[in-house]
């Protein structure tokens, strides 16, 4: 038996139709979302002009996902956690926001090499007075919807948390202590006499680095990759998400969205809720 999410609380009759003329099955209301229930599999295409043209995120269960077994769920952190790719913010400090952006969102579509593209932004940040990086935190970081939801139910859950980032720990530290997460990690930015030397200290925290560390906290937790949820939204995700357990492609990019289990264009991050509860 196959298991369809439907993240919305509220379906109207003419929803109701189009669902079933696509997937056959009965339809259950579960709270904040329906599951219906089938027989036989439908296309991920189907579902993704069915999700289209009602404006709501469905989801196909993966075969053998067991809620009850997710013990750590890793997610990243710009545009994903939060509603801003904090090295744009602050690059608009320096008057160089449109040439850093740019680079940021090639390097999410995956079509630049994510450390020399982060190399490059953080060239251009060189000189600025690091008061900039806590304007950006206290301003412009916002909590994207339903976050707080979401992590409210994955501590009832006695799930991990744990943020990880190809941006800097000045703004992850913060929000795992603000957040109570479990973990983090992402890159270090160096500082010297008040600002910011245009450069990052060690090792660039990118697509392999976010993997690596999702290996290292199953081991530490002693517990099996299948147990582990990995959310992100750009191309530098996609080895961590391909590793987890079950993979959640949220407000994606169109390359992660379609190696993604689970893809998240409507709802907020609340809806993970749903997934962890069917």
């Amino acid at each position: 038996m196959y298991k369809t999410i439907i993240h919305t609380a509220t379906l109207d009759n003419s929803a109701v139709e189009k669902l079933s003329a696509v997937i056959k099955g009965e339809l259950e209301a579960a709270g904040q979302y329906h599951v219906l229930h089938h027989k036989t599999s439908v296309s991920r295409s189907s579902l993704s002009t069915l999700s289209q043209a009602l404006k709501i995120d469905i989801n196909l269960l993966p075969d053998g996902f067991d809620p009850l077994e997710i013990s750590l769920l890793m997610t990243d952190m710009d545009s994903t956690l939060i509603n801003i790719e904090c090295v744009d913010e602050i690059a608009d400090f320096a008057g160089v926001k449109p040439e850093v952006h740019a680079i940021t969102e090639a390097a999410m579509r995956g079509e630049l090499d994510f450390a020399q593209s982060l190399t490059r932004r953080v060239g251009l940040l060189k000189g600025l007075n690091q008061s900039v990086l806590q304007e950006v935190y206290d301003n412009r970081l916002k909590l994207n919807p339903g976050a707080d939801q979401m992590l409210a139910c994955l501590k009832s859950k006695h799930v991990k948390t744990a943020l990880v980032s190809g941006g800097f720990t000045f703004f992850t530290d913060r929000l795992q202590s603000r957040l109570q997460l479990d973990y983090s990690r992402a890159n270090v930015l160096e500082i010297q006499q008040g600002c910011l030397m245009g450069r990052v200290v060690g090792d660039i925290v990118g697509a392999e680095a976010k993997r690596d560390f999702l290996l290292s906290l199953c081991d530490e937790l002693g517990i099996n990759i299948s147990s582990t949820i990995a959310m992100g939204d750009g191309a530098n995700d996609l080895i961590m998400m391909d590793k987890a357990g079950l993979s959640i492609a949220y407000h994606a990019k169109p390359k992660v969205q379609e190696a993604a289990d689970i893809a998240l264009n409507y709802s907020g991050l609340n809806a993970v809720c749903d997934l962890l509860q069917s």
